[in-house]
């Protein structure tokens, strides 16, 4: 499947490039060899084919399951490496988190939605603690990523994906680990702190209002209350770091 990862992206690279305007900001701070998780924010089904087109080395994305169900997707997230999650649990999950382990053991990078679903009104919703687990299982550097404006070019319910519209994908520094060091990786707390630290980088990239509550999938508690993120906002909580340059 590698191969076919390769063959793909330098497919759709070019026709990104064409039809999108991809902002990419502190791409430096993805590390070149090693083990790195890169956790986005997820507002559109179109972030998993935004986000490896701009990180140049491969990423592996923990797609949900459903997707491998129909042949007319699945042949593309198999093509794409995607590891298949089922959300109810289970001995499926389980195998999946034993495949990322495995990729990260090997230095590899994985992609990972912290929010487990997409946001049902744009907002940021609290995080689950399974990128916690694996970066501080395996020893993998964290990277916040927000992304901002996939929801202009494909909204909620849409199959479509409207041209020319801009997207901007936002790259934090990495976590800092280090005061972690000793803590077990299934301790609940530490769990907690690390993916709510996270979450808080992920909202100063993305500019999202935040939500202390897990998204659900269908419909939302206050749902009026919803934010909309284009392309170009920033949070009101600081500047990201990093410099600005076109997508790869």
């Amino acid at each position: 499947m590698t191969v076919a990862y390769w063959v793909l992206k330098s497919l759709l690279s070019p026709i990104f490039r064409l039809f999108w305007r991809v902002d990419v900001e502190g791409r430096e701070h993805i590390p070149t060899t090693g083990a790195v998780i890169v956790a986005p924010n997820h507002v559109s089904f179109c972030d998993s084919l935004f986000m490896p087109i701009v990180i140049r080395r491969r990423v592996t994305f923990v797609a949900k399951a459903e997707y491998f169900d129909s042949w007319k997707t699945a042949w593309f997230f198999r093509a794409a490496g995607q590891i298949p999650m089922r959300r109810e649990g289970g001995s499926a999950s389980e195998r999946a988190l034993a495949t990322a382990r495995e990729i990260l053991n090997d230095g590899g990078t994985l992609g990972i939605y912290p929010e487990g679903t997409r946001s049902p009104d744009g907002r940021l919703y609290r995080g689950h603690t399974g990128v916690a687990r694996l970066a501080l299982g395996c020893g993998a550097t964290v990277i916040p990523v927000g992304l901002v404006g996939t929801t202009d070019v494909q909204p909620r319910g849409s199959n479509l994906m409207h041209p020319f519209r801009r997207v901007t994908i936002r790259f934090g520094e990495p976590l800092d680990l280090s005061r972690f060091d000793g803590e077990s990786a299934t301790d609940p707390l530490t769990l907690r702190a690390l993916t709510d630290e996270l979450m808080f980088e992920i909202r100063r990239l993305s500019g999202q209002v935040y939500v202390d509550r897990y998204a659900k999938r269908h419909g939302v508690v206050g749902g009026s209350e919803i934010a909309h993120v284009h392309a170009g906002s920033k949070a009101d909580v600081g500047a990201p770091v990093g410099s600005s340059e076109s997508a790869a």
